[in-house]
């Protein structure tokens, strides 16, 4: 969260702001989006013919953010305060989960999915975090025009092959309906924008709400029965069968997370006890525990049941700055595997019903 800069070109005037109202319609929706969140100057062109790679990352990271917001009522009751003191969120990262299946089932396998949309918006990878206690792996996507300033992805693989035979085989079950979003014309745009940089503004407007597509649930929900013995083995798996591939998370960068999540903790929200520290000491993160979600999953007589289970969670992150090897003042955009997998348990599972359980 940061006071807002000057931008050399006025939000109404820039591509970006024409995307965002392509997507939503209303100008005042997009309007509120430019008073909330932290825009960077370098995503403010003149609008034009012509839409960059950097200003369409920008445009599916902010309707990413008001996605999870509409989500997530703890988050966007923090976010309104913040609106309401004259403060802008610094989006910092997002975060999505997947499986790595080890096969050809015509859907993209693990991580493939976001890659396919990720480097053609022209982010590279930039980490790898082995998140060996969830038998996962985590990748960190940084954009390669604005490092700093746009929100990177933490993509994170469970590999289904660590698990036991029958946690394997509800894998294949649960992801056997998997859709995948990726059409033949938006694979064509994607590697139009990856080998130009650039698209025209009505193919940049086209191809904004198919990523965004990419961003949820391709498969049908699990039955109780697969469920539980996914939850059995992996909260984070189980997480997926109900959530899919929608944004896990969004972080707001703070200066002082420590004072945040006490403040927060005064207003009586929902806030992580502690604080993660990474093992270099300069990045620090909590998190507001996950929401619940209701769905009706079929049980072993056929019947809907009632099932509460966890969804998404909003994050706070306090970055500093180091000096690299060439003497160079940067801004530590790194991530830790501890405190990922510290994190992570914002959505252990809980017992259906459950209304006090907590996900930390």
């Amino acid at each position: 969260m940061v006071k807002g800069k000057q931008m050399t070109t006025s939000a109404q005037d820039s591509n970006l702001y024409q995307l965002l109202l392509s997507h939503y319609g209303d100008q005042a929706i997009v309007e509120r989006q430019f008073v909330r969140l932290e825009v960077p100057v370098s995503t403010l062109k003149p609008a034009g013919q012509e839409v960059s790679r950097l200003e369409l990352a920008q445009a599916l990271n902010m309707l990413l953010f008001e996605q999870l917001l509409q989500q997530v009522a703890s988050g966007r009751d923090y976010v309104d305060d913040a609106e309401r003191d004259g403060v802008k969120i610094c989006f910092d990262h997002g975060a999505v989960r997947t499986v790595r299946r080890g096969r050809d089932s015509g859907f993209p396998d693990g991580e493939t999915l976001f890659t396919k949309v990720l480097l053609p918006l022209g982010y590279q990878q930039s980490g790898t975090y082995p998140l060996a206690r969830i038998k996962m792996t985590g990748r960190v996507y940084t954009h390669a025009d604005d490092a700093e300033n746009i929100a990177q992805f933490f993509v994170s693989e469970l590999h289904p092959e660590q698990f036991s035979p029958q946690f394997q085989q509800t894998v294949e079950a649960v992801l056997a309906s998997s859709r995948n979003p990726l059409s033949d014309e938006v694979l064509a745009l994607l590697a139009q924008l990856e080998a130009q940089g650039k698209l025209a503004l009505d193919q940049a407007k086209r191809l904004l709400p198919a990523m965004l597509a990419c961003f949820a649930r391709h498969h049908d929900l699990p039955t109780v029965a697969q469920y539980e013995t996914l939850k059995a083995e992996s909260a984070e798996m189980a997480w997926i069968s109900t959530e899919g591939n929608a944004f896990n998370h969004a972080t707001d960068r703070v200066g002082d997370v420590v004072a945040t999540a006490e403040r927060q903790r005064q207003l009586g929200r929902p806030i992580k006890d502690q604080v993660e520290v990474s093992r270099n000491g300069r990045v620090r993160q909590t998190a507001f525990r996950a929401v619940k979600v209701d769905y009706q999953m079929q049980g072993d007589d056929g019947q809907p049941v009632a099932m509460t289970v966890p969804g998404s969670f909003y994050e706070f992150i306090s970055r500093d700055h180091y000096l690299d090897e060439a003497g160079q003042r940067k801004l530590d955009l790194s991530f830790d595997s501890g405190n990922a997998q510290g994190i992570f348990k914002m959505t252990a599972a809980v017992p259906a019903g459950d209304e006090a359980g907590s996900v930390c």
